[in-house]
């Protein structure tokens, strides 16, 4: 699975090589894919220069908005896991110059939150 399997704890990575094909459009030329994560129907790309956030819309999935946040850019973030009576965990990026978080997604229960957030840990501090 690549260098990254340790950082991911129990959740599923995607398979590199399969999310460098299927979004090669979204790549800048040499941008390689580190890691990704699929949350049902949207995407978690960390590439070797930032963050793309892939998130499908609507019933039919044809709308797609694709987030690029270089690793620089992002201030903090925090991670949210689901509890009891709240079955979604969230995760926050603040990015540069925003006075609320920049992005803010709810992820179902039974992702792995915290792996998820140890990456992102990794390319932000590294």
């Amino acid at each position: 699975m690549g260098f990254l399997s340790g950082l991911l704890g129990n959740a599923a990575e995607a398979d590199n090589e399969k999310i460098q094909a299927k979004f090669k459009d979204v790549f800048i030329p040499n941008e390689q894919v580190q890691a990704a994560f699929i949350l049902i129907r949207d995407t978690f790309i960390f590439t070797d220069k930032r963050l793309i956030l892939v998130d499908v819309q609507g019933t039919t999935g044809k709308k797609v908005e694709y987030l690029s946040v270089p690793y620089k850019s992002i201030k903090y973030f925090s991670v949210e896991t689901a509890g009891t009576f709240d079955r979604d965990a969230e995760l926050k990026i603040w990015v540069s110059n925003s006075h609320g978080p920049t992005v803010s997604k709810e992820i179902k229960k039974g992702v792995d939150i915290v792996g998820l957030q140890r990456t992102l840990a990794y390319f932000v501090l590294s």
